[in-house]
């Protein structure tokens, strides 16, 4: 496809920063992905779903969230009513980048309540439609602030259904597939025998034993831990002047540090 030719031929001034890292790992979840929609939740996922319908993944849709297709720059390309869209989204013709209020070890995702569900301490979005994503096609997370307190031991409330309760489900869940989490330290997946979360590489100026102090819960960590992949001059090039030249994926990932 053609990719918008932007203001400047030469490579951008700078290094990549942290939230450029985070926008190439979101993006990469799409890569081969063909002819699916893409529902990216948030501003770094958006950005990555823009980047690779711009770049390695031509035939990726995507939506303005309402009732329409739409080209990377946001004009229209099509028509998807909400029956279509739901559709889509029965028949796995679609992979979600949701957010995750906590998240365990098996990718079971909360985004309703903190506490007791009978009695919270704090009340959230609500399950919404974390439980049909997650059974019916495949499903990422974008979280921009890796902690203990969102990726636990145990979330208090199951939304989003991860590896062991989908396993308990059986052929209810055949479909149930977690591609990636990214957050601001890094790219993590499942693959590993029993299907608990894996480190699968590190934003760089990030090292094991930081990723590991903001996670409560033991993590598997390959003894080789690669780095995430640093993003061409062109996608530099079509972040910071196409997809984002306000700069607003640093308010959500400052350069340098947590913010």
């Amino acid at each position: 496809m053609n990719i918008p030719q932007t203001t400047a031929s030469r490579a951008p001034a700078g290094p990549p920063t942290r939230a450029e890292y985070c926008v190439i790992a979101c993006a990469e979840a799409w890569r081969g992905a063909g002819e699916i929609l893409a529902s990216p939740m948030g501003l770094i996922p958006s950005l990555g779903a823009r980047l690779a319908r711009l770049t390695f993944a031509p035939d990726l849709l995507l939506t303005d969230g309402e009732a329409l297709l739409v080209r990377p720059d946001g004009t229209p390309e099509g028509w998807l009513p909400y029956r279509q869209h739901l559709e889509l989204v029965a028949g796995g013709r679609r992979h979600v980048m949701m957010g995750a209020s906590q998240i365990d070890r098996h990718g079971n995702q909360n985004i309703s309540c903190v506490g007791d569900w009978a009695q919270p301490r704090r009340q959230l979005l609500g399950v919404r439609g974390a439980s049909l994503n997650t059974l019916n096609n495949p499903t990422s997370y974008w979280i921009p602030r890796h902690s203990r307190r969102v990726f636990v031991e145990r979330v208090d409330m199951v939304c989003g259904v991860g590896y062991d309760r989908a396993a308990a489900l059986g052929a209810t869940a055949r479909f149930h597939r977690l591609v990636r989490v990214v957050s601001d330290l890094g790219v993590f997946d499942f693959a590993t025998p029993d299907h608990t979360m894996r480190l699968a590489s590190l934003h760089p100026g990030v090292d094991v034993a930081q990723v590991r102090e903001a996670t409560g819960f033991a993590l598997a960590v390959p003894q080789e831990v690669p780095r995430t992949r640093e993003p061409e001059p062109a996608e530099l090039r079509l972040i910071r002047e196409v997809l984002d030249p306000d700069g607003a994926r640093l308010r959500e990932v400052p350069e340098g540090g947590r913010g």
